[in-house]
């Protein structure tokens, strides 16, 4: 069985047993988080959604790793270097239906 889901304003294609990474959730680790907007199940399309949900378990929280972001201006002797670490919760999909 797969699904296309939402969240954080991304969409995920996933069968039972995958493991995603999405934008973080206020989640504790190990516990179920269930998502209810399903836009796809098995060749089945919603107007915009299906009646169905998918749960997951929330196996880790963390960052991504580090990004440098250098802004400049030429011939301004501007130059400022950032790093940005973005967060994300790792799931594992247990149910789909």
């Amino acid at each position: 069985m797969k699904a296309i889901f939402e969240t954080g304003g991304k969409q995920y294609y996933v069968a039972v047993g995958d493991v995603i990474y999405v934008e973080k959730l206020n989640a504790e680790v190990g516990s179920d988080v269930t998502f209810d907007k399903v836009l796809f199940l098995n060749g089945v399309a919603g107007n915009p959604y299906v009646d169905a949900k998918v749960v997951c378990t929330v196996e880790k929280q963390g960052k991504n790793k580090k990004i440098k972001v250098f802004k400049y201006r030429p011939k301004k002797k501007y130059r400022k270097t950032q790093g940005h670490r973005q967060p994300y919760t790792k799931l594992v999909v247990k149910k789909i239906g």
